[in-house]
């Protein structure tokens, strides 16, 4: 079985030469004390094509240390990966390769660097012994195992600071500070296995410089959906640990990615982006359903503590949790299934496939400043009739349903004028800012009417138990006074967001 821990370092460049400088006065540390040697022999795999690597991740196999077996290495932040072990075994373990699966799909991974790494490593210890973080000076010799390119190496220095568990970082900044004063800098590659791969690469495939910018309208709008399919497969991993807030953000791509394709169907040939659009909606229904029951157990919890505890009357904190259970259980072995669902890894080829040779139209070549405001503009006229239909409405159903498709019609205009921002700059961002006031209001409103239909279920079934009602009747009526409050709220709201000076700003 695969466990995690979290990993916080930094490489440096070293020499054969290098010597340590008086870490002790670095800030908290205390003593420096010398661990001996050891011998790491690590084998690195990747897709024929560098897909791994490609998104900074590594998969390896590693013998000799403390920490033998397979490490899987998924980037965090800047100095931080999180690092998934499996046991040593001959072949990849299963709990891993579902970790990669969004990456590698179907192609298998192969070896394609074999690291041999003398490790000469020190501890940083607090005035109480405790460990503050190791300090390994590699000696490294690196060889290309692909088929091209094969045998090739390439040697090195570095040194590394790795943080102990939960300690604090600020210690990395003050050993930096020791380090550059002795005349240690920072290393230029990430990662042993990125310096190695660019080291031993064939030099027809080693590549500098950074792609164009984007300059048209089209430009723009792939950028945008480059981000959210790179956004969706990163997020992929972290929804299979169950990590907090991952479904939310993979389904939040997922709609992004939709309202892209429906906002900029004039730059974007809908024949290929609207058969997307369907998958797209069917993978955010089925991620919905673990997202859906989070908000719900998130709300109803909040609306339990706030009574007064005379006003709980009978098992109400337990029968919520049981429901929270068994909604939560059945949603997570949906998701899990959903994501090893062959419909999904296709979704995934075709979104690379459009990225790969865009649908582009005519209309894509058309300057950023004149395409992109008309379509954001488009939506947003589309979501004033949404609201004035809303508000036309007796409270009820049919309001409820139609203050839902407004909300729906909200977070679309404010998506659209996020993925304008990186053209059009400040005026779509606070065109954005207004939209997600109004989406908020309408989101508030919807996530009661759900709350009020969950709690009459959980009335029924305490009343069948022959448990009191009384407390979720009084939820009840609490949710309903919420939602009539958001219902009040709204047209305050939408006359301050649709105001013409932003949209004419968004014009220019």
């Amino acid at each position: 079985m695969a466990d995690s821990k979290r990993e916080v370092e930094r490489k440096y460049e070293a020499t054969p030469e290098t010597r340590l400088p008086d870490l002790t006065r670095a800030a908290g540390v205390s003593d420096v004390v010398h661990r001996g040697l050891a011998e790491l022999d690590a084998v690195y795999y990747d897709t024929e094509d560098f897909r791994l690597a490609a998104d900074s991740l590594t998969l390896r196999r590693r013998t000799g240390g403390a920490d033998a077996g397979w490490h899987l290495k998924l980037p965090v932040s800047a100095d931080v990966r999180d690092e998934i072990r499996a046991p040593l075994s001959d072949v990849l373990p299963p709990d891993l390769g579902e970790l990669l699966r969004s990456r590698v799909r179907h192609a298998p991974v192969i070896p394609v660097v074999r690291i041999l790494s003398s490790r000469d490593v020190h501890h940083l210890l607090d005035e109480d012994g405790a460990l503050l973080a190791e300090l390994s000076i590699d000696e490294v010799l690196a060889e290309r195992l692909t088929e091209e390119g094969h045998g090739t190496t390439s040697a090195w220095t570095e040194l590394e600071v790795e943080l102990a568990d939960d300690g604090d970082p600020k210690l990395l900044d003050a050993v930096e500070r020791r380090l550059r004063k002795a005349g240690v800098r920072p290393s230029a590659a990430p990662s042993k296995l990125s310096r190695a791969l660019a080291e031993t690469a064939p030099k027809k495939r080693r590549r500098t410089g950074k792609p164009p910018s984007p300059r048209t309208a089209g430009d723009h709008v792939l950028a945008y959906v480059r981000r959210q399919v790179t956004a969706l497969v990163a997020l992929d991993p972290a929804v299979r640990r169950d990590l907090p807030d991952s479904v939310h953000r993979m389904r939040v791509a997922t709609r992004r990615l939709r309202s892209a394709f429906r906002t900029y169907r004039g730059a974007l040939d809908r024949a290929v982006t609207d058969p997307l659009r369907e998958e797209l909606k069917w993978l955010a229904a089925e991620l919905g359903v673990d997202r859906d029951q989070e908000v719900l157990d998130e709300r109803l919890r909040r609306d339990v503590a706030a009574l007064p505890a005379t006003l709980i009357l009978g098992p109400v904190s337990a029968r919520l949790q049981l429901a929270s259970v068994a909604g939560r259980t059945g949603s997570r072995r949906r998701v899990a299934s959903v994501l090893d669902a062959e419909r999904y890894l296709a979704l995934l080829d075709s979104l690379d496939a459009l990225l790969a040779d865009p649908p582009l139209l005519p209309a894509a070549a058309g300057a950023p400043r004149d395409v992109l405001p008309r379509a954001v503009l488009k939506d947003h006229d589309r979501l004033a009739t949404r609201i004035g239909h809303a508000l036309q409405q007796r409270p009820g159903e049919e309001r409820d349903v139609a203050m839902h498709e407004a909300r729906k019609a909200a977070k679309r205009v404010r998506y659209a004028a996020e993925a304008a921002k990186p053209a059009l700059g400040k005026p779509a961002k606070r065109f954005a800012e207004r939209m997600k006031s109004v989406q908020s209001v309408l989101g508030d409103h919807q996530d009661s009417v759900v709350a009020r239909d969950a709690l009459r279920t959980l009335a029924v079934q305490a009343h069948d138990a022959g448990e009191s009602a009384f407390t979720w009747g009084l939820l009840y009526g609490r949710e309903e006074a919420a939602a009539d409050a958001r219902e009040r709220e709204l047209p305050e709201v939408w006359a301050r967001a649709s105001r013409p000076g932003p949209r004419a700003a968004l014009k220019g």
